[in-house]
């Protein structure tokens, strides 16, 4: 087995789970650099892991810094970790060092809250030249669930047809108002306008305007989820043209719904910047820095997360129906790496990802969506890295 450097740029929740659950993969993952503009959030979380982690200060939006840290560094691969405005100029940094790149949310522009993997797909020509591989969204949602979709137009139908991805957070964590992971991403991602899949195209309405209720297995609870976008949609919906219909649903309690609109009321979640005492900010910008940092919900939150994908399609002449899905508990991630299970189920499936390219397990020139990739060595580790997943027919 091939053992390497790997270095991960992102030092918040999920960049701490990723350092962790690297560490627990010393067979693999040889070296490890945590990096991030910040550098004592990096040795923060160095001193909680009981082996050498080596931590550095970059900025991940200058490629020419970037640039001379990975010449430096020589990793084998970059796990990106940060917030997806900085997606580019790392996929540009670990084209001139020769470098390979992994994500977990595509990349999107600081002045439009505009999801779309464009950007990143054109990226494909550049990287099949210099032989080198982008693995993108090897988060949860995005990445498990398109490894459970990947697995069950693998194993389970003969084609898939339909597909609701569900996200619930039964998790509380005792706060007025805050985010389980970045508040500026959360925001922007949950006020944009909804799109889902249906009849070969796109159709858009108006933010969280479709709602329901809904039964988590294994007494979770019932929730209400809202229809939202969510930028699996785009690449799954590609990659399965036999989809007739996609959509994405993830809970939001009445408290959260309720503080998110008077703060849309008053203007807070705007991203277009205003002059306050002659400085331009932004006001998003500035209502991340007064909430909770999602980090430090991680001791306060209880209870446990659903995700999973219902499928619907056909197999041997007959329809069929199935639910694939994880349920995971904040307390015992807390236990296990100091983080809650929103910064957990994103965190473990980068390192998985990361440790199918560091194998060769999955390898190939160009930029890949990780449904694209055999699911079933992923499907694997899910279960030995602590997102055990379930199989029901409905």
């Amino acid at each position: 087995m091939r053992k390497g450097k790997v270095v991960i740029i992102g030092a918040g929740g999920v960049g701490g789970v990723v350092a962790h659950k690297c560490a627990q993969v010393s067979e693999v993952f040889e070296e490890i650099v945590l990096a991030s503009r910040t550098e004592a959030k990096c040795k923060a979380i160095a001193s909680q892991i009981d082996r050498p982690v080596k931590t550095a200060s970059v900025d991940a939006e200058n490629v020419p810094e970037l640039t001379r840290f990975l010449e430096k560094e020589k990793p084998y691969m970059v796990i990106n970790v940060a917030l997806p405005y900085q997606d580019l100029t790392i996929m540009d940094a670990c084209l001139a060092t020769g470098t390979h790149y992994l994500d977990t949310a595509n990349y999107e522009p600081r002045d439009t809250a505009k999801f779309e993997y464009k950007w990143q797909w054109d990226y494909d020509s550049r990287f099949k030249e210099a032989g080198l591989m982008a693995l993108l969204g090897s988060g949860f949602d995005p990445g498990v669930t398109n490894v459970y979709t990947a697995y069950a137009a693998k194993h389970e139908f003969d084609a898939i047809h339909e597909l609701d991805i569900i996200d619930v957070n039964g998790g509380d964590h005792g706060q007025p108002f805050a985010t389980n992971f970045n508040p500026e991403i959360n925001i922007r991602e949950v006020t944009a306008a909804c799109r889902h899949w249906e009849e070969g195209v796109f159709k858009e309405t108006p933010p969280l305007s479709e709602s329901r209720s809904y039964d988590c297995p294994e007494a979770v609870g019932s929730y209400n989820i809202y229809r939202m976008y969510h930028e699996e949609l785009e690449s799954l919906t590609k990659n399965f043209p036999t989809l007739k219909k996609a959509q994405f649903w993830m809970s939001f309690s009445e408290n959260y719904l309720n503080h998110l609109k008077v703060l849309q009321n008053v203007g807070m979640t705007g991203i277009d910047p205003v002059i306050y005492n002659g400085v331009e900010i932004i006001p998003l910008q500035f209502l991340k820095a007064v909430l909770p940092e999602p980090s430090s919900l991680g001791p306060l939150t209880k209870g446990k997360t659903c995700i999973g994908n219902i499928i619907k399609g056909n197999s041997d002449g007959k329809e069929k129906k199935i639910y694939i899905y994880n349920i995971c508990d904040h307390q015992e991630c807390y236990r296990e790496v100091q983080s809650q299970a929103i910064s957990y189920t994103t965190g473990v499936p980068a390192m998985i990802g990361a440790k199918m390219m560091m194998t060769g397990e999955w390898k190939g020139p160009g930029v890949f969506n990780i449904e694209q990739m055999n699911p079933d060595p992923f499907m694997e580790d899910l279960n030995a890295y602590g997102l055990p997943w379930t199989k029901i027919s409905l």
